[in-house]
């Protein structure tokens, strides 16, 4: 069964959340450069994400460690909420186009996350392009999971509820990750949390169109972040970047997807989340009206961003009890 929750009829009959169109005009106001006039470099300076984040929540205990990868040691964040487990766990996967983007980036969304669905969350520190180029993020990803399953006793985990998850294209990495544990026969996933997902290497969506400029994500930006990631166009057209390209959907793990009105990836989260259905998974699907790429990670100053993790902790919860 797929619930649709689109509160929106028509661009426009739902302006653009006055709480989000603040934010832009402080953007603006900032005269910050788009990251497609960066260089990689530039765009991975630090900076400090508390005015949109708010302050972190406390949780039980918050672990970094590194863990085996594809290409060596790959750091990973370990948050464990209070009590005694062995708990549930979500490996979540941060976003940034698979160019910027780093553990401290999701700080607050993990913490959150922990306390409210009762499970650890294994943060990961996935390779980066253009230094690694397609696939280095994706076995990173697929590497992390398989890690959990073997060694989730040793940091209180029930390997057999073990969710992925991630916003943008950490969204991506989860849904890829679903995609090549079926294909290989493990792990076993019980749950996709896909936060406003890439889904597609192409712009030909209404909602590139509508939301080219102007919404904090631009199609310029996304074409820089696809060009750095991929080695070719032929790597676009590979389910494992571009998972709305897989031929069989069918056997993945139920799926929260939620996209964001003012998003260019509006539309392909949405026809991900149709292919998805169609195949016969489970799928809840919630469009966030007035609200542009990114706002999950703004309950500092957001409402519906609040919403939405609250909404992800809550299907998390179902699921794991389950």
């Amino acid at each position: 069964m797929m619930k649709v929750t689109f509160l929106r009829s028509g661009l426009l009959d739902m302006p653009i959340d006055p709480q989000v169109k603040l934010i832009l005009e402080q953007m603006e106001a900032k005269g910050a450069p788009p990251w497609h006039t960066l260089t990689p470099a530039e765009a991975r300076q630090p900076i400090d994400r508390r005015p949109l984040t708010g302050e972190p929540e406390e949780v039980g205990k918050v672990e970094n460690r590194t863990i085996p990868g594809p290409a060596g040691e790959m750091p990973v964040r370990i948050y464990t909420p209070d009590g005694q487990g062995p708990f549930p766990a979500l490996v979540y996967y941060h976003g940034g186009g698979w160019v910027i983007g780093d553990l401290d980036a999701v700080e607050i969304i993990c913490r959150l996350l922990a306390n409210r669905a009762n499970s650890v969350v294994v943060s990961v520190d996935y390779r980066l392009a253009p230094e690694h180029k397609f696939p280095a993020a994706v076995e990173d990803a697929y590497a992390a999971v398989k890690w959990l399953e073997e060694n989730g006793s040793s940091i209180l985990v029930d390997s057999a509820r073990v969710a992925v998850g991630g916003d943008s294209a950490g969204a991506t990495l989860a849904a890829v990750v679903a995609l090549m544990a079926k294909d290989r026969g493990e792990p076993s996933l019980v749950y996709q949390m896909l936060i406003y997902p890439v889904t597609h290497h192409a712009y030909d969506t209404e909602s590139y169109r509508e939301n080219a400029e102007g919404y904090y994500l631009t199609k310029d930006s996304m074409v820089w972040f696809w060009n750095h990631y991929l080695r070719d166009e032929e790597d676009g057209r590979n389910p494992y970047a571009s998972p709305l390209r897989a031929d069989n959907l069918s056997g993945l793990p139920p799926a929260l997807v939620i996209t964001a009105e003012f998003d260019p990836l509006r539309d392909e989260g949405e026809a991900y989340a149709k292919r998805l259905k169609a195949a016969g998974v489970p799928v809840e699907v919630t469009r966030y009206n007035g609200m542009i790429h990114g706002f999950f990670g703004m309950p500092g100053v957001l409402e519906q961003a609040k919403k939405a993790i609250e909404q992800a902790a809550n299907a998390l919860k179902r699921t794991f009890s389950i």
